[in-house]
């Protein structure tokens, strides 16, 4: 393990690493332009005019706050099968509901102020599971600039509710058809559109991933999340929960929550990837399952094989299918700060319906596996900790995803 820094929110360095991953590996055309998006970005940040609009909008656009909720259903029910004295509190930060249903909007909003301020007149954007599609086409379409987006076109087929929503909101979708025609190859075709485009366009990454500064900006955008939820309990109970838990793809609901708190020696925290069939079998758990490479512009966990070649992963959730994971993540489970596990295709579908049969709440497929692994980990603390876990979408967009999962006709 390396040596642990004086502050886990130090990072990344002027070179845009985390430890050993990071970085930015892109085409010589896009490097004058990465580096214009750090100056803008640097020169925003300490722009009280920016931060103030940044503020305005989440709070009557976006509906922030969102609300920090206790669980009390779930929470006895995962009771019943725990020991006497045992069985953790469940609150939720609930980012589903937030104006287009999931965290994404809330780096969206973020993004495209930059892209503003750089005089870009074109957005595109990658998606998987459509919430970053959908929050992307929403700020185009709030600020009248056209926007593209890619989208595998296995997520096209699953996600029909989504895509609808895309191009009722003016954007155009592209399907993307090479590789498995999932999130990793969607965001291959946006970084071929933005080299051919580099003189109008922006590219809103909607992940804690890719070319520096995308993995911070992104971050600094959702940390939001933590702020308010630290704030939020803080205020509520007096005192910090014991235990962060969040879905991790790419990561940037994970990072939003967990970063505001990564100084918090006694705040523990848990990202759980997507375990698909198996771990043995097909899965999106690169950090499980995966080696250091290079994908998408940054150094990081991928699943791939001897060769270096980029495997395929399978989710169940769109928005977890992505055989990378953020560069920030990669160098905290490196460092020991924050524990990764997994969660299978069923026990996602397990905990969704368990979620709509508690608390009369439909969960995404993605925060599905963050409750399935509070369902192991609540029965373990005692009745007097705390989990907060991210609530980072809503599950309308996957209901013809889950009934066919469950078999049931529609």
């Amino acid at each position: 393990m390396n040596q642990q820094p004086n502050s886990y929110r130090t990072g990344p360095d002027e070179r845009g690493h985390f430890g050993q991953f990071g970085g930015r590996y892109v085409a010589e055309t896009l490097m004058p332009l990465i580096l214009e998006l750090e100056r803008e970005y640097r020169r925003a940040k300490n722009d009280p005019a920016f931060q103030a609009q940044f503020d305005d909008l989440l709070e009557h656009y976006v509906g922030r706050p969102s609300p920090l909720y206790y669980a009390e259903r779930l929470t006895d029910a995962l009771r019943e099968n725990a020991d006497d004295g045992m069985g953790a509190q469940i609150w939720f930060k609930r980012d589903e509901l937030n104006h287009t249903g999931a965290h994404k909007i809330n780096n969206c909003v973020g993004q495209i102020l930059l892209a503003m301020r750089m005089g870009k007149t074109r957005i595109i954007a990658e998606t998987g599971a459509g919430q970053h599609g959908v929050a992307t086409a929403t700020v185009c379409a709030r600020f009248g600039l056209p926007c593209v987006i890619y989208m595998g076109a296995t997520d096209v087929a699953r996600q029909q509710p989504n895509v609808f929503r895309m191009k009722l909101l003016g954007a155009e979708v592209i399907p993307v058809t090479s590789g498995a025609a999932t999130l990793k190859d969607a965001m291959n075709e946006g970084l071929r559109d933005w080299v051919a485009n580099v003189h109008d366009t922006f590219y809103i990454i909607g992940t804690a991933a890719g070319p520096h500064p995308y993995p911070e900006l992104v971050r600094d955008f959702q940390s939001v999340i933590g702020k308010e939820a630290r704030a939020q309990m803080l205020d509520r109970i007096d005192r910090l929960p014991d235990l962060l838990v969040a879905a991790i793809g790419g990561g940037s609901n994970a990072i939003g929550l967990f970063h505001p708190f990564l100084d918090d020696p006694d705040v523990k925290m848990l990202g759980v990837e997507a375990a698909g069939h198996g771990l043995d079998k097909q899965h999106a758990a690169s950090l499980a399952g995966g080696s250091p490479g290079i994908l998408h512009g940054n150094k990081t966990y991928l699943l791939q094989d001897e060769d270096g070649q980029i495997a395929e992963a399978h989710s169940i959730s769109a928005g977890l299918d992505y055989p990378g994971i953020g560069p920030e993540h990669a160098w905290l489970k490196e460092i020991g700060r924050v524990e990764y596990t997994s969660a299978t295709d069923e026990d996602a579908l397990k905990a969704f319906q368990l979620l709509c049969q508690t608390e009369g709440i439909i969960p995404a497929l993605e925060p599905s596996h963050a409750i399935a692994a509070i369902v192991e980990r609540a029965r373990e603390m005692p009745r007097d900790s705390i989990i907060l876990a991210n609530l980072c979408g809503r599950g309308d967009k996957d209901i013809f995803t889950v009934a066919e999962a469950l078999g049931v006709q529609l």
